[in-house]
Order: C-alpha cells, then structure tokens, then sequence
C-alpha cells in the first residue's frame, strides 16, 4: 500500500471541482493507498476550507463532510523530522509529512514544491502528472 500527501490547495480543489484532475488524482490515491495528514496539515486544511468565500461553491455542511471523511479515511502522523528545504517556509510541513510517515508522493499544484522533485527520494508531482503514473488511468 502506498501512501500519499496531498496539499491543503490540492485538497480543496479535489473538493470544490467534482470532474477535475485533481480530484481524479485525489479518487486514485484513497484507491491506491492512503492519504497522511499531520496536526499542522490538518489546521491548515479546516483553517483554509472553512473560510467563508468558499460558501458559494459548497455548503459549509459539505465542506464538513468532506473534511470529516479525509480525516477517517486518512492516517495520522505524528511528525518528527524537522525540514526547511522549501523557499516558502510554509510548505515544509508538507515535507515534514511525507518524510515521516515514508509516503510515496506528495501531490501538489504549488511550485515551490514542485521544484523539489524528488526530495529525498520522495516524488512530488502534479495531479496530472502523479496520474500518468498509472499508466491505465486516462485524464478527462
């Protein structure tokens, strides 16, 4: 089984665009493996997706829907390596995540990971890259 970090931008772009890429990539991860949140991840997410100018793309009872079902269907790590490779200082957490709980792929739009590709052995990659790695799995 592998596991998978997805980004907090990542997360509720799956959420918010039902027929997109990254959420194809987002279905294929929890059909693949798992997908690890740490505490710090996982504020930033309910931080981010609750905020009110997202209300007119779905329902605060949706969002916490979506929420409540990434946390169960995901793994906790309680993270204990300590990174600051990234140029935004803000995304080291996601490393920190990956690094710890030994994941696979971190899968993200932002490029300030993205030019990290590979970090220590870690892929980090687009949805629509992380995608063509399954080579059966055509884009819409």
């Amino acid at each position: 089984m592998s596991n998978y970090v997805f980004d907090t931008n990542s997360i509720i772009s799956a959420n918010l665009l039902a027929a997109s890429v990254t959420r194809q990539a987002y279905d294929k991860a929890l059909e693949e493996g798992v997908l690890l949140y740490s505490k710090e991840t996982l504020s930033e997410l309910a931080e981010v997706f609750f905020r009110t100018k997202f209300d007119k793309y779905l329902s605060i009872e949706k969002r916490v829907k979506e929420f409540e079902t990434f946390e169960k269907k995901g793994i906790a790590v309680d993270v204990f390596i300590k990174v600051n490779a990234c140029r935004d200082s803000k995304d080291n957490k996601f490393l920190e995540l990956a690094l710890t709980g030994k994941a696979n792929c971190i899968i993200t739009g932002d490029k300030d990971l993205l030019v990290l590709h590979p970090f220590q052995g870690i892929s980090i990659l687009t949805p629509g890259d992380f995608l063509k790695s399954f080579s059966n799995v055509p884009l819409t």
